[in-house]
């Protein structure tokens, strides 16, 4: 109610002193969570227990870890052990996801592509394209341990190179794994039959090579400089062949695991020797490898690619085991 001259209650006042107040901090708590790019996330089981990675910001960081994930994925290890990279997570089967893909296709490649289009005019420095959960049978490690195998990663070594693979033992892609003009069909997951229709369609002009060799599995770290050597148009290119061809998503992801060194300026086989790879990659130049491919204690094909449940402190045969004194049994 007014009265004469326009003033107000003391009531009146009041009401609208707390109005006020609880705009405020409306607007404060809008701040707070959303204005940052970065907000709570919740499941079924409450709030995520760490911040959700949205993609590289403004402010271009020095280093960033791609990370292709699915909803069920546990990425929290990521923000513990590695606090000092950003991170750029993936989730492939949520398109309400802060990142995610136009179709989940080709495995990991859809991700790393669409990380590499949405973001070519500010790439960080130094980036991994890396798979989400900890413990990998591909992982590079005794363990099979993903934390270790990142700690250990040499970054001064990427910058040199431009491309480098996080795997080092021979065991699966090494020293040749396909024959693109003469492989025939198989009954497993292998790309070979259709490796040489694939590269000419992903690479028009280039002639097919008689090998191609790198370790497995589509982790790999790669600098701005060398993505930039490429046009933007090149892994638009890549992502259109990824979407279009008929092949289904595993051999199409395969097809594009055994093709990222070359689309990173390596030659068709890219096989370091272990001991090579161990020392500049991951600085452990001490250990004594028996092969080209091996380096003791380092890697053991498992026999399963899934871990036993448990895993590491309990070993395939339901053992107790120490990752953190002697390998695995």
């Amino acid at each position: 109610m007014l009265f004469c001259g326009g003033v107000q209650s003391p009531r009146r006042r009041n009401k609208q002193t707390a109005i006020f107040v609880t705009i405020v901090i409306i607007y404060a708590l809008y701040f707070l969570f959303f204005a940052n790019g970065t907000r709570p996330r919740f499941e079924r089981n409450g709030p995520v227990s760490r911040p959700v990675a949205s993609s590289v910001p403004a402010s271009r960081p020095e280093r960033d870890m791609v990370v292709a994930s699915m909803k069920r994925d546990n990425v929290a290890w990521l923000f513990q052990h590695f606090p000092d990279w950003h991170k750029s997570i993936y989730v492939v089967d949520d398109q309400q996801a802060d990142l995610t893909v136009a179709q989940n296709k080709g495995r990991e490649s859809m991700v790393y592509l669409t990380y590499i289009i949405d973001n070519y005019d500010r790439l960080p420095e130094s980036m991994l394209f890396i798979h989400s959960q900890r413990y990998q049978w591909h992982n590079d490690d005794p363990y099979y341990d993903g934390v270790p195998m990142l700690r250990h990663f040499q970054l001064p070594y990427l910058q040199q190179q431009g491309y480098v693979n996080l795997r080092c033992a021979w065991v699966l892609g090494c020293p040749v794994e396909i024959h693109p003009r003469t492989d025939t069909h198989r009954n497993d997951v292998h790309a070979g039959e259709y490796f040489s229709t694939g590269f000419k369609e992903l690479f028009p002009g280039v002639e097919v090579p008689e090998e191609v060799g790198v370790s497995c599995c589509a982790q790999f770290g790669v600098t701005r400089t060398k993505v930039l050597e490429r046009p933007k148009s090149d892994y638009e290119q890549f992502r259109k062949w990824l979407v279009e061809t008929p092949l289904a998503d595993d051999l199409s992801g395969r097809i594009m695991e055994y093709s990222w060194h070359m689309i990173f300026g390596k030659g068709p086989v890219y096989c370091p020797t272990a001991g090579e790879c161990y020392c500049k990659v991951f600085g452990l130049c001490d250990l004594t490898c028996p092969s080209e491919g091996e380096c003791a204690g380092r890697y053991v094909l498992p026999p399963f690619s899934t871990l036993p449940q448990g895993w590491p402190y309990k070993g395939w045969n339901g053992q107790a085991q120490d990752p953190s004194s002697g390998l695995p049994e």
